[in-house]
């Protein structure tokens, strides 16, 4: 029998680009992201459901909402 690998919806920041400035932090509505040693935002994929506000939200456009395996 084939095991069934459910797909979720979450957030990536790119870290090398992010410049921490903190927007997507404000607008999660689950806090799933922090800032990092004041250096990169980090999402908690635990946290995460993926609603895409914080991609919207980043000017400069280093959130993507991935589909991922769970």
């Amino acid at each position: 029998m084939e095991s069934v690998r459910k797909k979720r919806r979450k957030a990536r920041v790119d870290e090398t680009l992010c410049v921490a400035c903190g927007c997507c932090v404000k607008v999660c509505p689950l806090g799933a992201i922090a800032v990092v040693n004041g250096l990169y935002a980090r999402v908690d994929t635990a946290r995460c459901v993926g609603c895409g506000k914080c991609a919207k939200e980043c000017p400069a456009s280093v959130i993507e909402v991935q589909e991922v395996e769970v």
